[in-house]
């Protein structure tokens, strides 16, 4: 991952790079983009280019290994390689990858809905209490 943006507030591009390389140096090729600012964090993430890193023989570090994982790469990799030890084929991959990214995508239109509902109760607070009157004088 490349940071990039301004202090404190961080932007990523996730890069394929030689692990001798410095963070912020010379990489091979930009598969994506990691901004952890918006909630949920958007991540662009080019599927295929990182499988086929992966089959390469990439070694992702592990903040991008989660990201992977969050985007579906590492379970299609997995299914991938059922299908090569002849487990399953091809068809029965893709039904499995895509009956899971939409369960995927709907809990993440959940979670979003969520965090957009509580963001208005905070900025728009509902108050049904009425101010008590005080007492002025002595006691009664």
């Amino acid at each position: 991952m490349q940071r990039h943006g301004s202090k404190k507030r961080p932007f990523y591009f996730i890069v394929v790079a030689d692990a001798r390389a410095p963070r912020d140096g010379k990489f091979i090729q930009k598969i994506g983009t990691y901004n952890p600012l918006t909630v949920p964090a958007s991540i662009q993430l080019d599927r295929q280019r990182a499988l086929d890193w992966l089959h390469k023989g990439a070694e992702p570090t592990d903040t991008v290994r989660r990201i992977l994982s969050f985007k579906g790469v590492l379970y299609l990799k997995h299914l991938l390689r059922g299908v090569k030890l002849g487990l399953f084929d091809d068809v029965t991959a893709m039904q499995k990858f895509e009956v899971w990214h939409k369960e995927h995508e709907a809990q993440l239109k959940k979670r979003s809905d969520e965090h957009r509902k509580q963001r208005q109760v905070r900025r728009y607070p509902t108050s049904n209490r009425r101010p008590q009157p005080r007492n002025e004088g002595g006691a009664e």
